[in-house]
């Protein structure tokens, strides 16, 4: 009798589990982890009842709560209408198809993906991240660091100063088919993410409002910020300390760039054009490659001792990738996936209102 696929996979894992002596503790920790994860909603979420909810709310809301799968490795355009025709425009994510494929065109070099990628997944934090309960409804997922000159006028964004004029080429290039700010800096985050070598291919939704007005200021974290500082910091966005770690992973694609002026473009892990789990192995790690820069915020949030067992535990080679972003193997805990979708909406008001456009993504390009 033949195995059937699950199968195979759980003895997979168990034989995994058999061969490393710390597994026991990375089971543990990835339990303890799913009850830790943030199950706060945000944006119109908060306040709508289930009989409100459209399809794309209930998605959503199901990701929020831990309960939805936060990544779609399978849907895609059979046949892909003119850009121009009328079927484009009658499909709300037709135009999207064309952005991903001119943004993929871009983000990647080789086998690899390169700094276009990278400086798009930073302006998708940059952007989002300016949100939180404390300062209300302004800042967040709207387009105000490109809209608001955000990007030229504070010191936060100086690293991304030269990615931004690329993203406003984008605008200017769809903006007429009634492509918002807000969405293409998210979609860019998205698209980034994928195109890098074993890279989640998260859930992506389109229909976010432009904001042209400033951001709250102080909202960002900082390269030299104490574990204290970071995690209330999060927190605040709804985000959970084990969130943060997850969404921290996404400095395995890194090159830093103002923190240390005499360090300009040095990788935060070896293999900076692949999404794997290097960086958190490589920030605890004492020998690890002279070339890997460990900013000091990193380092402490990887030693804290409310984040430092779940640090470890995605660090561990294979399991920590499965847990950490790979869908396909272990579902649902592609914990970077997840974070990001609700790092995504955060200062957005219509959620309820957005719409799935997923399959406009490139593909998953593998384990």
């Amino acid at each position: 009798m033949k195995s059937s696929p699950i199968l195979s996979v759980v003895l997979t894992i168990a034989q995994v589990a058999s061969s490393y002596p710390d597994m026991a503790n990375t089971l543990a920790e990835i339990e303890k982890r799913k009850a830790n994860r943030s199950t706060s909603l945000i944006g119109d979420l908060e306040f709508l009842a289930d009989r409100d909810l459209t399809k794309t709310g209930s998605l959503i809301k199901n990701i929020l709560i831990g309960k939805g799968d936060p990544q779609d490795l399978s849907s895609a355009y059979s046949s892909l209408p003119a850009k121009d025709s009328e079927a484009c425009k009658k499909d709300p994510c037709c135009i999207w198809k064309y952005i991903a494929d001119d943004m993929r065109g871009a983000m990647v070099e080789g086998k690899e993906c390169n700094a276009i990628a990278r400086g798009a997944i930073r302006l998708g934090f940059h952007d989002a991240g300016s949100w939180s309960k404390k300062t209300g409804k302004t800042g967040g997922a709207d387009g105000s660091i490109l809209l608001a000159n955000e990007c030229e006028d504070r010191t936060e964004n100086e690293g991304l100063r030269g990615f931004c004029p690329q993203m406003r080429k984008w605008f200017d290039k769809y903006k007429s088919y009634g492509v918002s700010m807000a969405d293409l800096i998210q979609f860019g985050a998205t698209v980034g993410t994928v195109v890098c070598p074993v890279g989640p291919r998260i859930r992506t939704f389109v229909g976010r409002k432009d904001n042209k007005e400033a951001a709250p200021r102080g909202n960002l974290p900082g390269a030299f910020d104490d574990a204290d500082t970071l995690i209330k910091l999060f927190e605040d966005k709804t985000i959970s300390p084990a969130g943060l770690v997850a969404l921290l992973g996404a400095h395995t694609v890194s090159r830093q760039r103002t923190a240390f002026p005499e360090r300009l473009e040095a990788p935060q892990d070896s293999t900076p054009g692949t999404w794997d789990t290097r960086y958190f192995r490589e920030t605890i790690d004492s020998n690890s490659p002279k070339e890997v820069l460990k900013l000091d915020s990193d380092v402490n949030i990887a030693t804290d001792s409310r984040t430092k067992a779940l640090w470890k535990s995605y660090g561990q080679f294979l399991f920590g990738q499965m847990t950490w972003n790979q869908a396909c193997l272990l579902q649902p805990l592609d914990d970077y996936a997840r974070e990001y979708i609700r790092m995504s909406l955060l200062g957005v008001y219509n959620i309820n209102d957005l719409t799935e456009c997923t399959k406009a993504l490139p593909k998953f390009t593998g384990n």
